[in-house]
């Protein structure tokens, strides 16, 4: 079973990426972003709380999002595997990770982190924002995400580089190219 997850920044391309990977690998895409936004959508309870933290930059707590991975994993157990997109996000969650896994009888294949310097982040989420309407693509939020990622999700590469299951890829080029080089990493896994 072929367990990854898309790691980087703030507007590294992981949603971009996962869409070609989850098709060329045949993987059970959990995105929690993706997960959420249809929450929010839906204007449910959870919706409603999450839409309030994320609108302000905020991460959603490691509960809520431990019971969306939970059960998803639990519903797609036939899978060729799960290519995980915007999770783990704090170190906390990198361990609910594995136990999770664990739990059912997996473990990650590895962990890939998309490379892309900051001002390149910031224009792409900026431009994103244009044709979007997501509401967190301002650049005051964009700086406070920043913030909130070296602060909380950055300790996850040291995690797992600790694991030695830490793959950086360069995030940088066309999204072709982007792509080669995520699936020359994964087929040497």
């Amino acid at each position: 079973m072929l367990n990854i997850v898309l790691f980087g920044p703030p507007g590294a391309g992981k949603g971009t990426q996962s869409q070609f990977l989850r098709e060329k690998y045949n993987l059970t895409y959990i995105s929690t972003g993706e997960i959420l936004r249809e929450e929010i959508a839906a204007e449910s309870e959870l919706g409603l709380q999450v839409k309030e933290i994320i609108s302000q930059g905020n991460l959603v707590s490691d509960e809520i999002v431990a019971k969306i991975i939970e059960k998803k994993l639990s519903e797609n157990m036939d899978s060729a595997g799960f290519l995980f997109d915007g999770y783990p996000r704090t170190v906390r969650q990198a361990e609910i990770l594995d136990e999770m896994m664990e739990k059912f009888g997996m473990s990650l294949t590895g962990v890939l982190s998309l490379e892309v310097p900051e001002e390149l982040l910031i224009e792409r989420m900026l431009e994103r924002g244009k044709t979007s309407g997501r509401a967190d693509d301002n650049l005051d939020s964009i700086k406070h995400r920043f913030v909130e990622y070296e602060a909380k999700t950055r300790p996850v590469l040291d995690f797992y580089e600790g694991k030695d299951n830490l793959h950086p890829v360069n995030g940088v080029g066309e999204i072709p190219q982007i792509f080669e080089n995520l699936c020359t990493v994964i087929d040497a896994l």
